[in-house]
């Protein structure tokens, strides 16, 4: 008699211990771009010294990096399904290393900015890819726990930024903010050859290269316009051209996206009314929160005659504040509902922007650093709601694509903070005491302010329903 036919065992899903060594890898990923992302801030002016800059004209470094990683991070997903996960990885922390290095070698800003933005293509791919990675390989009962575990790299990144960038700037020089990522970068490479999986797409689709092209261009143009403003040498014909030329790019875009059966963002994200309010506000609402970020820093170690190193444990506040405000997302939002949290939170925002404007010299260190919490509490609220509400109505088709555009315009917003933030510093500069860079930035302070709370405008088009919201995720920042 025949033995009996063995049936296949159908694929197991791999269990959360399984993938373990996964989520360390994409944690490690995660940790190295956001660390890169605040560890730079403190050490600005000494970059501008060391290379013959005005430390209130060194925005560029840090627009370059955010414009990058938002031009690239619509090509991620397309990438990562093309040539898989693995291989993209790779290729992602080659070349955030190289750009690291790149970076540390740098003799002048022009080429500092060209390193920086070969770290931002290598950054745009990190993050989604990696969480790509653990979204098709964990699941769906151990989903929210992986990416709850992957999101704690990206809450401490920032805590720690800022010292260690202040530190390293004072035992060694600014070189080392970049260097830092090279044995990160060599330790995640070969890790990422034994442990990232190539997870690929179940069928190939097409990249709609025309709309990638069109959005690029406009997001390029319109910044470039923007940062452009800042350098006063730069004539005032070139810097309209580029805003009109993006501005078309963007039209272009809209038309092709309504005429395309599959554009890159489908315009029928914008049929949810949470969603179209939500990105709008995020826009807007992160121009000014992206620039605090480097003007604080700014104002304690050129304004106030701060070190690197306490500048940076003064920005600590700021971090830890902001994560013991996400626990309060939920319990606000449950009470008062979106708009009203929105609304109330912005205006709170913007005050306390402009609120460094009474930061001076001699003040006690005890004031300053509940000012600094006070604003690290309301500005963590403010994304945590913002990002909840631009998400929480999307379909489940089209949460992937919501997501990423979502991810584009907070990096988009980078970007604008910091070029608005130049802009402004030079405008003031100008125009003011030009012999007191303090001035300038208390004026710009009130500036960023005053952008944020025009975000209020858009919050108000929110319906005022009912206190019932979904679960308030808390999207890594």
């Amino acid at each position: 008699m025949a033995p009996p036919t063995r049936r296949p065992t159908p694929l197991m899903q791999p269990t959360y211990a399984a993938i373990r060594p996964l989520l360390w890898l994409v944690s490690l990923a995660i940790f190295m771009q956001m660390l890169d992302s605040t560890i730079v801030n403190t050490a600005l002016p000494a970059m501008a010294a060391s290379l013959g800059e005005s430390p209130l004209q060194m925005q560029s470094v840090v627009f370059s990096y955010a414009l990058a990683v938002a031009t690239f991070i619509p090509a991620s997903g397309w990438i990562a399904d093309r040539f898989g996960t693995r291989r993209t990885f790779l290729v992602a922390i080659i070349l955030f290393t190289l750009g690291s290095l790149a970076c540390a070698a740098a003799q002048t800003l022009h080429q500092l900015v060209a390193a920086r933005v070969l770290q931002g293509v290598g950054g745009a791919m990190l993050l989604p890819v990696g969480r790509l990675a653990v979204m098709r390989s964990v699941s769906r009962e151990e989903f929210l726990r992986a990416m709850s575990f992957i999101a704690i790299p990206a809450l401490i990144g920032p805590l720690i930024g800022p010292t260690l960038g202040g530190w390293l700037v004072e035992v060694a020089s600014w070189h080392w903010v970049f260097l830092i990522n090279l044995p990160i970068g060599v330790a995640g490479f070969f890790a990422a050859l034994r442990i990232m999986p190539d997870h690929r797409a179940a069928h190939r689709t097409r990249f709609d290269l025309r709309g990638y092209v069109m959005l690029a261009f406009a997001m390029v143009a319109l910044s470039l316009s923007l940062d452009g403003i800042s350098a006063l040498g730069t004539p005032h014909a070139l810097v309209m051209l580029m805003a009109v030329a993006g501005l078309a790019g963007l039209v272009g875009y809209w038309l092709h996206a309504a005429n395309s059966t599959a554009p890159l963002f489908s315009l029928t994200l914008f049929h949810v009314p949470s969603f179209r309010i939500g990105i709008l506000g995020n826009l807007f609402s992160r121009i000014g929160s992206s620039a605090m970020p480097m003007l604080i820093p700014l104002l304690l170690q050129v304004g106030l005659g701060l070190g690197p190193m306490m500048a940076g444990l003064m920005m600590v506040p700021v971090a830890a504040a902001g994560m013991v405000a996400k626990k309060l997302a939920v319990p606000l939002v449950g009470r008062y509902g979106y708009r009203r949290v929105l609304m109330v939170n912005t205006v709170l925002v913007g005050l306390a922007m402009g609120s460094f404007i009474l930061m001076e010299p001699g003040q006690s260190v005890g004031w300053r650093l509940l000012q600094l919490s006070l604003f690290g509490a309301v500005n963590s609220l403010q994304f945590t709601v913002m990002n909840t509400v631009t998400l929480r109505d999307l379909e489940r088709d089209a949460a992937s694509a919501g997501n990423s555009l979502l991810s584009m315009v907070m990096m988009l917003a980078a970007g604008f903070g910091a070029a608005a933030a130049g802009s402004l510093l030079a405008a003031f500069g100008t125009h003011l005491d030009a012999n007191s860079a303090t001035a300038a930035l208390h004026a710009t302070f009130v500036s960023v302010g005053a952008i944020t709370l025009t975000s209020t405008l858009i919050f108000w088009q929110l319906p005022d329903t009912g206190p019932a919201p979904r679960t308030v995720e808390e999207v890594a920042e």
